[in-house]
């Protein structure tokens, strides 16, 4: 059919058919290699919609298209190493571009509101059935972090004026993380043993307190490698900016939530404590009249 065709409207189509067989092929292979027969079959039903919308662009283009290759590799990786709700999503944004292309070719094309219905509900039904134990403790991870951001970058403000010695700085850090680390985790395991969510309280104690001791190490390791305070609290309150960009990318990525407000409000309250803390340790060590 293809000879009928505008050479316009051919290439899109072919574009089209190219995605389509694209997430194919990503899908089929995370199908293979997950772990429980739930998400795999999940995943082999998003594999099976994009095949049967390949099969509708080849019926008018006439030819077969090979996947991209590159994409299939990043994205089976990056949904490996970072969660397949995570991978699949930001294919999924990453599409919406083509779901925007097919509108142009409503009129034209009669299968094409079908397509697009689809990839914009049923697929997305589909993904929010995928069931990741990492993603379930998301919310326990966010504590971790968040109050270890807040509460440590605060405190390193403080203790760079009061001590101006990096390592005591740097032992003081860990000590106060590695108790405050335990802390939360107890407080994350009490409290998922007294509600009813479902969670299990070990685990979910476990993520909080991982995820507060892994930020506790990186915001304390500049300590350890300079000598100027002033230097290691610049590049600490750096790494809590990054930490916060990173995790709060992937939580919107994952769990849809909007990553500009919970990055800003995330930031502000980290930095706005710093700055409070590092005046408030200004005005005490003057008080007190201690000079190091």
């Amino acid at each position: 059919m293809d000879q009928f065709l505008a050479p316009e409207l051919l290439k899109a189509l072919k574009v089209f058919q190219r995605d389509e067989i694209t997430g194919y092929q990503i899908y089929s292979w995370l199908a293979k290699k997950i772990k429980g027969e739930k998400n795999a079959a999940v995943l082999k039903r998003l594999a099976d919609d994009e095949m049967r919308h390949y099969e509708v662009w080849k019926k008018y283009t006439g030819t077969e298209i090979s996947p991209d290759r590159i994409r299939v590799i990043m994205y089976f990786f990056i949904s490996r190493i970072f969660g397949i709700t995570f991978g699949i999503k930001l294919m999924e944004r990453g599409e919406n571009t083509a779901r925007d292309r097919y509108a142009r070719y409503l009129e034209l094309l009669p299968e094409t509101k079908t397509i697009m219905d689809e990839e914009d509900a049923h697929e997305q039904q589909l993904i929010a059935m995928i069931d990741e134990e990492g993603l379930q403790y998301a919310g326990s991870i966010v504590l971790g972090l968040n109050d270890d951001l807040v509460e440590l970058t605060g405190a390193l403000a403080g203790f760079s004026l009061a001590l101006q010695q990096t390592r005591l700085i740097a032992m003081a850090g860990l000590i106060t993380g590695i108790a405050a680390s335990f802390s939360m985790a107890a407080s994350d395991y009490l409290s998922k043993k007294a509600d009813d969510t479902g969670k299990n309280a070990g685990k979910s104690a476990a993520y909080t307190g991982l995820a507060y001791l892994f930020t506790v190490a990186l915001l304390i390791l500049p300590y350890l490698i300079f000598k100027n305070y002033f230097v290691c609290l610049g590049l600490t309150l750096t790494l809590a900016i990054l930490i916060i960009l990173i995790f709060n990318y992937y939580i919107s990525v994952a769990k849809d939530y909007n990553f500009r407000r919970r990055f800003t409000e995330m930031a502000v309250i980290s930095l706005g404590v710093s700055a409070l803390t590092f005046g408030i340790s200004f005005v005490i060590k003057k008080a007190l009249g201690i000079d190091l």
